[in-house]
């Protein structure tokens, strides 16, 4: 059913999730499975200042994004499949834009991703780059939510002292 499975990765435990249920799809319906990064250079510099950054810093944010696909495709290995593997290099770019650009590129028929599942306020200051993903793509999207109970643990609580 689903041949082509692109698989965002930023290497948070939502994305591991997301890359787990690919995994099983792929495993299902025999499917190629191409996992993405998407390194985002101008999201350090929101003032649009030139040259505040080094060359070093992005070369960091290139190897940590090599370092998280690196880490999904052992993942992916493991399992018997072999993956392809993208590093997308974008400069102010909407992280939902790039994955569909890859979506139509790879020509996926279907795209699998993690998400936060954050609400209220909390999504509106954050965004959402899953719904964004859902809203334009022209293929089927398969959300794998982070549960409330791990999303809790994950966030320290702030707790107001009695004075």
């Amino acid at each position: 059913m689903y041949s082509k499975i692109l698989v965002p990765v930023d290497g948070s435990e939502p994305s591991a999730r997301g890359l787990n249920e690919a995994i099983q799809l792929a495993k299902i319906h025999g499917s190629e499975l191409c996992l993405m990064h998407i390194v985002n250079e101008f999201i350090l510099d929101y003032t649009f200042a030139p040259g505040m950054y080094s060359d070093d810093l992005f070369a960091q944010m290139r190897k940590g994004g090599k370092d998280i696909l690196d880490a999904a495709e052992k993942t992916v290995m493991s399992q018997d499949i072999k993956p392809s593997c993208v590093l997308v290099e974008s400069i102010g770019g909407v992280a939902a834009d790039v994955i569909l650009e890859q979506a139509k590129q790879w020509h996926a028929d279907l795209i699998v991703m993690g998400t936060h599942g954050r609400r209220g306020i909390v999504r509106m200051a954050l965004g959402s780059d899953a719904e964004q993903v859902v809203r334009a793509a022209t293929v089927p999207v398969l959300l794998i939510r982070f549960p409330a109970a791990a999303r809790k643990q994950a966030i320290p609580q702030v707790q107001a002292s009695a004075a």
